[in-house]
Order: C-alpha cells, then sequence, then structure tokens
C-alpha cells in the first residue's frame, strides 16, 4: 500500500484527489493546507490533516507526496520532502521562474534515489501519444511546422479570490506559466530543440495584475522548423487547445480534443479522440489519472520512465526567451 499526502487543498487537489481515492494500492494518509478552516472538511475521515507540512513530513511515514501548491512553493515543498526521501507528484510549473527551476533540476540529480514526477499530464493524451507516433515513424518526411494556440477566458474574479495568480513574486507569470505550460512543451517534444525565439506579452485585460494575459511567439528550431505560439485569457470562453504540425508529406491537427489528418484528396480524416472528463473544466484533459497512477506503479517497481523534473525545464525556458525577448524586442538565442 503506498501511503500518500496532498500538500495544497486549492482548485488543482481536486483533480488529484479523485484519482488518489480511486486507487486500492493508494492510502490519502494526510492532507495540508494553511488555510485552517479546511480542517472541518476532514474531521473522521481516516485522514489527518495538517497546517504545516514540515509538521506533517516529522509525524507521518509518507511514500509520495503530491504539491499542489502556488508556483513559488514548488521547489521549497519538494525539496523537503525529497530531504526526508518521500517520492514527488509535483504540479507544474517546476517553480515561479526559470532561477528556481533550475535548482529543482539540481535537487533531482543530487536525490537520484528519490523520484519527482512533474505533471506535464498531456503528453499522456491518446491524441498527443498517437500524434508522437506517427511523426516519429518518418512515413511523412521532416517537421517544417508548428502551431499551437490557447485561447481561455478567466474572468476578474479569478485573481480575485486568490491574489497569488496575479502577482509575478508569487506566479512568476500569467497566461504562459498557468494555462499553456503544456502547450509549450508539446512543441518542444515535437519540434526538438529551440535555435532562438522572438516573443511579446502584454496585458489586454484591465485586470489590474502583474502577469501577462496575452503572449505571442514565433519559435526557429534548430531543424529549420517555425512555430507560432499564441495564448490569451481574453476570449469570451474556454476554446479547445489547438495543436497544429505539419510535415514534409502531412499536416495533423489536435482540435477538440481529437486527432485529425488532411489525406491526399484534401479532406479532414479523424485518428484518434482523447478521454474527456465531464464538468465545466473538460479542457483539462483526462490524463492526470493516466500519469499519477502510472507513477505509483513507478514507486512499486523502482522504475523511471515517468515525467523527470529536467523534462518540464525546456517549457520554463521558453517562457523565459519570450519574457525577455518582449522586454528588449529582440531575438533570443536559446542556450543548446
Amino acid at each position: 500500500m503506498i501511503k500518500v499526502a496532498v500538500v495544497g487543498l486549492g482548485d488543482i487537489s481536486n483533480i488529484h484527489l479523485p484519482v488518489i481515492e480511486a486507487n486500492p494500492n493508494v492510502e490519502l494518509v494526510a492532507v495540508c493546507d494553511s488555510e485552517e478552516s479546511m480542517r472541518d472538511n476532514w474531521i473522521d475521515t481516516g485522514t489527518v490533516f495538517y497546517a504545516d507540512y514540515h509538521e506533517m513530513l516529522a509525524k507521518e511515514s509518507l511514500d509520495c507526496v503530491h504539491v499542489c501548491l502556488p508556483h513559488h512553493l514548488h521547489y521549497l515543498a519538494t525539496k523537503a520532502c525529497v530531504e526526508k526521501g518521500v517520492h514527488v507528484f509535483q504540479e507544474k510549473p517546476l517553480d515561479k521562474d526559470l532561477e528556481n527551476s533550475i535548482k529543482l533540476v539540481q535537487l533531482e540529480e543530487s536525490n537520484k534515489d528519490v523520484k519527482i514526477c512533474m505533471s506535464f499530464q498531456n503528453r499522456f493524451n491518446e491524441t498527443f501519444v498517437k500524434l508522437q507516433e506517427l511523426v516519429e515513424s518518418g512515413k511523412y518526411g521532416n517537421v517544417t511546422g508548428l502551431k499551437g494556440l490557447v485561447t481561455w477566458y478567466r474572468p476578474k474574479s479569478y485573481y480575485a479570490e486568490k491574489p497569488w495568480r496575479g502577482k509575478m513574486e508569487k506566479a512568476g507569470g500569467g497566461v504562459m506559466i498557468n494555462q499553456s505550460i503544456h502547450t509549450l512543451d508539446l512543441m518542444q517534444l515535437i519540434g526538438g530543440r529551440i535555435e532562438k525565439i522572438r516573443g511579446s506579452i502584454d496585458k489586454l485585460l484591465d485586470y489590474d495584475i502583474e502577469v501577462e494575459d496575452t503572449a505571442t511567439a514565433n519559435i526557429q528550431f534548430a531543424n529549420g522548423a517555425r512555430g507560432l505560439f499564441f495564448a490569451t485569457i481574453t476570449n469570451a470562453s474556454n476554446s479547445s487547445v489547438e495543436l497544429q504540425i505539419l510535415l514534409e508529406k502531412g499536416k495533423f491537427t489536435i482540435k477538440d480534443s481529437v486527432l485529425t489528418a488532411i489525406n491526399h484528396l484534401g479532406q479532414k480524416e479523424q485518428i484518434i479522440e482523447d478521454s474527456k472528463l465531464s464538468g465545466s473544466k473538460f479542457y483539462y484533459g483526462a490524463s492526470h489519472s493516466k500519469l499519477i497512477n502510472h507513477f505509483y506503479r513507478c514507486i512499486e517497481n523502482d522504475t523511471d520512465d515517468y515525467i523527470h523534473v529536467r523534462d518540464g525545464l525546456p517549457a520554463m525556458q521558453m517562457i523565459d526567451a519570450i519574457c525577455n525577448s518582449s522586454k528588449i524586442k529582440q531575438e533570443i538565442m536559446m542556450e543548446v
């Protein structure tokens, strides 16, 4: 039986908790949140509530902790777990900025006996798994272009209810690090090493926040492919994320959770569809459960084919480059 705890009981924990509770090989031993009023929700559940994760780590015998905290606390909480020899399933992003993200990579490298899995769960979507397979088959030639679009909506109340989301000191950014980091991650997985980026970020909404609500970038990959990235929370609603890949002999698009191809007659053909979540968060996809349960199996079998911290670094490097490019209004050359 894997003994598990969750640190941070905000919105994203509501995706993790049902997965944990549905796994017969997992026991939810403890939860932790600084908001003491949440304690009442866990009375008589058999799960111990803590307001301090350091106390939790000192008192409980745990195999894995899910870190679901605001971005600026990711490195600190994961470090505390790793130092106790506890495996970690950490929500994205690595941390609020590239500097702390690199510290997290170094933490992983110096503690190889402890597993840290990053929640880049969209890599497990059926559509993306199939897309990778098609691209890597070589049947359609080399990748020549990539397009990633995220056009969502967040009301002013989204930031008013949880002010940390709009603060650079705690969130580290807006639409890129919070809503569209998964799209950046998938683009670099397909496109490969990035040579240079020219990007622009802006605040188009009158929300009195410090973070960007809109971002765009022209991405030049080392293999010659070009990428277009656009993300915003200024849309009228949460539209489907779109990822389109152009190859020498084909074009594939993931949209509305469906992978399609354009055949030789110019007609659109459906290849595969993702599993979906029901309810208002349908656009999150349903692969959290796949990745979480896969990580549990890695813990049980002592294997390492999960999404490592180092795997999440390229997306953070892309965000950092886009921000810097916007600031100096020039291309940013990416380090090899």
